[in-house]
């Protein structure tokens, strides 16, 4: 009891200062903290599916789009606010993976990975081909608008929101059965979980939050375009922030994101064209070395609990 006063009071002073960093922050420390808040939300969506699973997804991006695009043709073209808007990016998200999750999630192994990365091309192509509502190549430009801060605050609930989901479905009777899942798909079924319809669910909650984070984006870049929307590399970075953090953890993907953003900002200002090779060598050490990641290799060694 002792100890988990102590986490909970830890974790209410990060929360507080992290409410009141805009108020003495610089704008790039503003920027860079909604950066992570938004790797966050990618990573620990991603974490939904894939650590609780297995199904290992190569195409949480396109959610990540489909919320950009439908946040930005709502404000752009609509005119609603940005708000609504990207609550509405999260709902289109979900729609695309309920459409989607339900063929896909029968495939097995690397199919349905290869299924959601053939999903986030057609997307691009979908995009590209309806310049008259998306902009096309041109891309999509939105009014003008000084929100960093409002968003900075909904990206920050974005990415609790997402942490404080994945602590409950871990804790939970649907997380067990999900782990159960990943460990042994046909022993599941043995057991009489409905696994088709828990994979659903799954991917629908991993969803959500892309979709949101996207609109968000979009509303705080005021441009988008479908080349710097549905990059693949997008969804490697989440995939290597989980590993790193650990999947099926709960805090996982939230060290994952943290580290691997700031080792990058780092990297990228002192080595910017050696960038590539040395992100590509953490991927590499990750995998070799920590294929559980840092709070799994804790959790073996120390005997730590699961909702870690």
């Amino acid at each position: 009891m002792i100890r988990r006063g102590a986490a909970l009071a830890a974790l209410a002073a990060v929360v507080a200062g992290l409410a009141a960093y805009p108020g003495y922050a610089s704008g790039y420390g503003v920027r860079a903290t909604l950066q992570i808040f938004m790797w966050i939300v990618l990573a620990g969506s991603w974490n939904l599916i894939s650590g609780l699973t297995g199904y290992v997804s190569f195409g949480h991006v396109a959610f990540f789009g489909a919320g950009a695009y439908t946040g930005a043709i709502l404000v752009a073209k609509v005119g609603w606010p940005w708000l609504p808007a990207a609550l509405a990016g999260g709902v289109a998200a979900v729609l695309l993976a309920l459409v989607i999750g339900y063929p896909c999630l029968r495939l097995k192994g690397p199919y349905f990975a290869i299924a959601l990365l053939g999903l986030n091309e057609v997307l691009r192509a979908l995009v590209s081909y309806f310049e008259g509502l998306t902009g096309g190549g041109n891309g999509l430009s939105l009014p003008t608008l000084d929100a960093t801060i409002p968003i900075y605050y909904a990206m920050g609930a974005s990415a609790a929101s997402v942490t404080l989901l994945t602590y409950v479905i871990i804790t939970s009777r649907f997380g067990l059965r999900l782990m159960t899942i990943r460990e042994d798909e046909v022993a599941a079924e043995a057991m009489g979980i409905d696994t088709a319809r828990h994979k659903l669910y799954a991917f629908l909650l991993s969803a959500a939050g892309p979709g949101i984070v996207g609109a968000l984006t979009a509303r705080d870049q005021g441009y988008i375009e479908p080349i710097s929307v549905f990059p693949l590399a997008t969804t490697i970075t989440m995939i290597v922030m989980v590993l790193l953090g650990g999947k099926g953890t709960v805090w996982g993907p939230v060290l994952g994101a943290v580290v691997l953003f700031v080792a990058q900002e780092v990297v990228w200002a002192r080595y910017p064209y050696v960038h590539p090779l040395l992100f590509g060598a953490i991927i590499v050490a990750v995998v070799l070395l920590m294929p559980r990641g840092v709070l799994g290799l804790l959790q073996s060694r120390y005997r730590l609990p699961r909702t870690i």
